[in-house]
């Protein structure tokens, strides 16, 4: 069945017979989508604060979390059959969703060029260790041209077709036989008893970690409405989205810390790469490297389908417009430190899905309509999330901020959207 997901406009509902999705296509996008070098990368700042014991533990917790919360808001997409940025007018009003759908352009534009540099990196430090540094298989420029475009090109085909045709049917067993490679390896490498009784060197709270763990599950919170909207039934939804990304985000991750403190005490990138390129001969990097384009994919589309609630284009060209976009930002800016990215993402997205969860499924109690306008209440405890995520991150980082923004944001809307509820725009069934 070769569906995409361009021809449905992100403002228009998915009819109830084209939504194809079951349980086990959601598993193997969002194992698929938890899995990738940046996941390993995020493990390993975690790894010289925490140490291993306190690291894994941190995103055991954090991932547990965050994958419920995702896998609900994945339920209002399929509640509805709209799209992320379409499904917070029902919360928002259609202006107020507005801002987060600009906000989730410019941070997904940024996701983009994030994914296509890791891949870059990685693919040019295998290429040097096969050949050379001056072959061709070792040029930045060469794999950054390489990656932006299949990303751009699976992003202006659309996704159902690749989740069912190739990621359920044979995709996810490579990904799942590259994990365990990586484990036996590790195990039979690793002294893992001597690392689970060090401790970390204190350089990071536990709750910063906790926060930064959270931050992967919660940084794909605006885009998966876009892809649950084809889900068949609200309970598959939930369940597979949380299983699926639970155990894929929590074993890459946490390999990502056991590699760096058994072959990377440094820290560095570089190292993490090579110690990963020795496994298997570089063949589960390999695989995990290749899974990458799938979420460089992913942003790259949501991306488009988010500005084609501002701007009113055909998918397809914006996918375009945008995977260039983002392929020149890959070109020129360097890999830096993105655990401040990371925090930022849940600063302003975190609180906006504690009003969305609290106004969809308590409030309106899963209840369908366009509202029309701009609803005030919805937007003030969105704010107001925000700044206690701020307040609490810079006054007290060891209490954590990302939860308890999220919680506050939720509870102020309750109680605004209660007490405002006599003065919303009208509903349209």
């Amino acid at each position: 069945m070769n569906i995409q997901t361009s021809a449905y406009s992100p403002d228009i509902a998915v009819p109830a017979d084209k939504r194809v999705f079951g349980a086990r296509d959601l598993f193997s996008l969002w194992f698929s989508l938890g899995i990738g070098l940046m996941v390993l990368q995020t493990g390993a700042l975690l790894a010289p604060g925490l140490g291993l014991s306190g690291a894994l533990l941190a995103i055991f917790l954090g991932t547990l979390v965050g994958v419920l919360l995702l896998a609900a808001v994945g339920v209002i997409g399929s509640d509805t059959g709209l799209s992320a940025m379409a499904a917070l007018k029902l919360s928002l009003g259609a202006k107020g969703a507005s801002l987060p759908a600009l906000l989730n352009l410019l941070q997904l534009i940024g996701w983009g060029s994030f994914e296509i540099i890791v891949m870059r990196d990685a693919a040019s430090l295998l290429g040097a260790r096969a050949f050379s540094d001056a072959s061709l298989m070792a040029s930045p420029l060469v794999w950054t041209l390489f990656f932006g475009g299949l990303a751009t090109l699976l992003a202006v085909s659309g996704p159902l077709t690749f989740v069912r045709q190739i990621l359920r049917k044979w995709g996810i067993w490579l990904l799942l036989g590259a994990c365990l490679w990586l484990t036996w390896n590790l195990f039979a490498k690793a002294d893992l008893a001597a690392l689970w009784a060090q401790a970390g060197d204190g350089s990071m709270p536990f709750a910063v970690g906790f926060d930064i763990a959270i931050a992967m599950p919660l940084s794909w919170l605006p885009l998966i409405a876009d892809y649950s909207r084809f889900g068949k039934r609200a309970q598959s939804v939930f369940g597979g989205t949380a299983l699926g990304f639970f155990i894929g985000n929590f074993w890459l991750m946490s390999l990502g810390v056991a590699y760096t403190l058994a072959f990377a005490p440094s820290g560095e990138v570089n190292a993490l790469l090579l110690a990963l390129a020795g496994a298997g001969l570089g063949i589960p990097l390999l695989l995990i490297l290749l899974d990458e384009s799938e979420n460089a994919f992913a942003d790259i589309h949501s991306a488009a389908v988010s500005s084609g609630i501002l701007l009113r284009l055909k998918v397809e060209h914006l996918a375009l417009a945008i995977g260039v976009i983002c392929t020149l930002i890959a070109c020129f800016a360097p890999l830096a430190q993105y655990q401040n990215f990371l925090l930022l993402i849940g600063s302003v997205f975190a609180p906006l899905f504690g009003v969305v969860l609290m106004d969809h499924f308590v409030l309106r109690r899963r209840g369908q309509g366009v509202l029309t306008g701009l609803r005030w209440p919805a937007l003030l405890a969105w704010l107001g999330g925000i700044a206690t995520y701020h307040l609490l991150a810079n006054l007290y980082p060891d209490v954590g901020a990302t939860l308890p923004a999220l919680v506050l944001a939720g509870l102020l809307q309750f109680i605004l959207g209660r007490a405002f509820s006599g003065v919303r725009a009208p509903v349209q069934a």
